[in-house]
């Protein structure tokens, strides 16, 4: 009979130590969640291992439900646990109790890092029952407002509770790994280049040759390698807060970054990295807030405060590039980040595309006292292209360059300049 199983491989379990040694702690946890489910317990069974060369046995056992099973593994001596729930879909769908139970359990063991696996399982019954069973699925959903949600298909799931965020790994049909942060998708194998050559190429041509820039967040390493494909840049720091993103991407997101962080031009700097904007004495001439979201704990980066600093660290002539969040589901977060750069630079422009991982068109902005990305002159920006001769390139290219900033009428609304009579006495220019 068709029906969801689970598995999850618990890591560094920091939670109550009965629940790796005790078989009737284990039991009665497992009876609780199996209840909170709202699943049907028959009998459970459970076994203590003895002690082997000086190291605490283990325990083993299985919940017989009556839509199928939960078994236990654990390793105490590794601080490890291996779960697995299976519910058949026979009467009722029993997906979403599954998925509970399995929360339920893991929670319970507080582990620093959880590989997660769903299976679909085959149908024994009628047709209509197998195309059911084809269109289940472990979804990975993100909410872009509170009454709006979007999502991808997993197949497997990694989860790392580092000390800032909650890091997963998603394996999906669709795009390949799958880079999510405190729920945020962020950057995929198979689509990163629709955001990372949209973020990077619009300044950096406008540039007439960059040569030092700064990427606020950036750990997947993918702004840094569309910037180091321009020949005149001679360094990038990253200052990435988390650690753990950069560990994530050097071992499972090559086909984001392609070894980036091997160019001698890179250089790395883990910790706050508004800290050390707000020390450094270093100029750059592109600087790019490479960050999650405006509404996320993110937010003070994009304080006027923290855009004021970003200021302060671009070279003569430099940009700054940060996302905005999208026109259609955060409008009034476009309307105030822009309003906020206007106040502190003469050029905000604006700009826009589709990204497929976020599921919806995200508005961008560049802002500077000097360059004006959307007004570089076609001929001069083919000529810095044949000059600069990018390699690799899937979205970005001159036809592309004036498209991102032809603004739809209700992104323009959103950020339209003040009335004449409103502006400050020095003259202002915006998207």
């Amino acid at each position: 009979m068709h029906g969801l199983h689970l598995t999850a491989d618990l890591y560094q379990c920091q939670g109550d130590a009965r629940h790796m040694l005790d078989a009737d702690a284990i039991a009665a946890l497992c009876r609780a969640q199996t209840a909170q489910a709202g699943l049907t317990l028959v009998e459970d069974r459970w076994v203590k291992f003895p002690d082997y060369q000086g190291q605490p046995g283990g325990v083993t056992g299985t919940v017989l439900l009556a839509e199928s099973h939960l078994a236990i593994h654990t390793w105490p001596e590794t601080g490890c646990v291996t779960v697995d729930v299976y519910v058949c879909n026979f009467s009722a769908d029993n997906s979403g109790k599954a998925r509970a139970l399995m929360e339920g359990v893991i929670a319970a063991y507080a582990p620093g890092r959880v590989v997660r696996q769903h299976l679909m399982r085959g149908d024994i019954g009628s047709g209509a029952q197998a195309t059911a069973a084809a269109d289940e699925g472990d979804w990975a959903l993100e909410a872009l407002t509170p009454h709006a949600r979007f999502g991808w298909r997993a197949t497997r799931r990694e989860t790392v509770q580092t000390p800032h965020q909650e890091l997963e790994l998603l394996h999906t049909p669709q795009f390949g790994k799958v880079l999510r942060l405190d729920g945020r998708f962020m950057t995929s194998e198979g689509e990163e280049f629709f955001y990372h050559e949209a973020l990077v190429h619009p300044a950096a041509l406008a540039h007439p040759a960059p040569r030092k820039a700064l990427i606020l967040g950036g750990g997947d390493g993918g702004a840094a390698e569309e910037l180091l494909k321009h020949p005149s840049m001679e360094q990038v720091v990253v200052a990435e807060l988390d650690e753990a993103v950069v560990q994530a991407a050097r071992t499972h997101l090559q086909q984001v970054h392609w070894g980036v962080f091997d160019d001698p031009r890179l250089q790395l700097r883990i910790g706050d990295g508004m800290a050390m904007v707000e020390r450094t004495e270093e100029r750059f001439d592109l600087a790019l807030m490479d960050l999650t979201d405006p509404d996320t704990p993110a937010s003070a980066l994009y304080s006027d405060q923290a855009l004021a600093r970003m200021k302060r660290v671009l070279a003569p002539g430099g940009a700054l590039v940060l996302h905005l969040g999208s026109p259609v589901f955060h409008g009034e977060q476009v309307a105030r980040l822009v309003a906020s750069l206007r106040e502190r630079f003469a050029i905000v422009r604006c700009y826009g595309l589709y990204i497929p991982l976020y599921g919806a068109y995200w508005g961008l902005a560049v802002a500077s006292d000097t360059l004006d990305a959307a007004a570089l002159p076609p001929a001069q920006l083919r000529q810095r292209l044949a000059e600069r001769r990018l390699p690799d390139l899937r979205y970005y290219n001159a036809e592309v360059h004036p498209a991102l900033f032809a603004l739809p009428n209700y992104y323009r609304d959103l950020v339209q300049p003040a009335p004449l009579a409103a502006l400050p006495a020095r003259a202002v220019r915006v998207a």
